[in-house]
């Protein structure tokens, strides 16, 4: 019997399957609104380019006077998850071919990892199926070759290549616009100029995503857990969400996956990354807040609204869900990213923030997130006034 390659330690094909099969429908539209949401997602997206450049002073990559933008994908619910699964691969290659190597040899070995393979893609596509109603957009870093990318309502164009892509999902920004209740031709533009403020980091900062891939490889390198410890911890993240008296609500102690894999080198790792994508987040509000004025007349309700909504959440099992993942660390990366741009923006002007784009030795560190004074002497030398 021939050895089970790294990547079938997930069956990817079943996570797809499985995420499409409870990702819930959106919300109705009839099929000439589609099509015309679609043309404005894509219009917002070309334009919100020249906007958030012209804020930032982000020019990057110019031939002739024109950035060159990356693939622009408007996609559903399904569609997110199939683009997502070829990112998981990409980046988990080498994690899986570590595992990989620790399997036991001959067929029993094998047995184990195709049931394993099943097991685990059921899984991935369950949280494929959770995150893929409430993403506005994505700019996925890790995105395949342009030949890997699945099938969609817009396809890019035939140039593309790993440097990355933008995907719009229209029927979660129709859903937000409807239930926020606020102008749906001001949102859309407002999400596009979130999404579009990264593409132009990656696009205007060559570094930044072999940074982060290396981050991360690094984080994942550390990694060293077998099938049973993987089970534990996973069952201890499930135990932390049980409050006092067996209430179905997390407890204040409850910690999330990535919390519970943690060696000292990758707490280490993990800090540096928190910080990045705090700066990559908070960035992307700051400049969505700072061009709004000027193009979304609205802008200020829709802040407001969207705010509000961020902070309330859910209901219990949605709050133990994203603590588990930790996506309510991802919230306060907005947060507390968007108060470090905003501070050294103030102190320093937009010329004197973009130096953090220099080198990663000029990115902030996770205190300097927090203290962005810290962040301003060692890198401009001299003290907040």
């Amino acid at each position: 019997m021939t050895s089970i390659g790294a990547s079938e330690m997930v069956d990817w094909n079943l996570a797809v399957a499985t995420a499409q099969r409870l990702t819930r429908p959106g919300p109705e539209v009839s099929r000439d609104e589609a099509r015309r949401i679609v043309a404005e997602l894509r219009t917002h997206a070309q334009d919100s380019e020249a906007h958030v450049r012209a804020f930032t002073r982000m020019y990057g990559d110019v031939e002739g006077g024109e950035p060159h933008g990356t693939p622009v994908l408007i996609v559903d619910r399904p569609g997110w998850v199939k683009a997502n699964v070829a990112g998981f691969r990409e980046v988990l290659k080498p994690l899986l071919g570590k595992m990989q190597a620790r399997r036991p040899a001959g067929p029993g070995g094998a047995v184990l990892g195709t049931v394993g393979g099943k097991v685990t893609g059921v899984e991935v596509g369950m949280l494929l199926s959770f995150l893929s109603s409430r993403v506005l957009g994505q700019y996925e870093t890790f995105a395949p070759p342009t030949r890997e990318m699945p099938a969609g309502p817009v396809k890019p164009s035939p140039g593309a290549s790993r440097a990355g892509r933008l995907l719009l999902v229209a029927p979660n920004i129709v859903h937000v616009e409807r239930e926020l209740d606020v102008d749906p031709h001001d949102f859309r533009l407002w999400v596009c100029l979130h999404e579009e403020t990264h593409r132009t980091q990656f696009s205007a900062v060559p570094w930044l995503r072999d940074h982060i891939e290396g981050e991360i490889q690094g984080f994942l390198g550390e990694t060293d857990l077998d099938a049973s410890t993987v089970i534990e911890r996973v069952r201890e993240a499930v135990q932390s969400f049980s409050g006092p008296g067996g209430e179905d609500e997390p407890s204040d102690d409850g910690r999330s996956l990535v919390d519970l894999v943690q060696t000292p080198t990758q707490r280490e790792i993990l800090g540096r990354i928190t910080a990045v994508m705090s700066l990559l987040e908070g960035h992307a509000d700051f400049v969505m807040d700072g061009v709004g004025p000027d193009v979304v007349p609205s802008v200020a309700e829709i802040r407001e609204k969207f705010t509000q909504r961020r902070a309330s959440g859910a209901g219990r099992l949605d709050q133990a869900l994203r603590r588990l993942l930790g996506l309510d660390a991802k919230l306060r990366q907005y947060r507390d990213g968007e108060r470090f741009v905003r501070a050294v923006v103030e102190e320093t002007g937009m010329d004197g923030f973009n130096r953090v784009w220099t080198s990663p030795n000029t990115l902030p560190t996770k205190a300097e997130i927090a203290k962005p004074a810290d962040w301003i002497a060692r890198v401009h030398g001299r003290t907040e006034s």
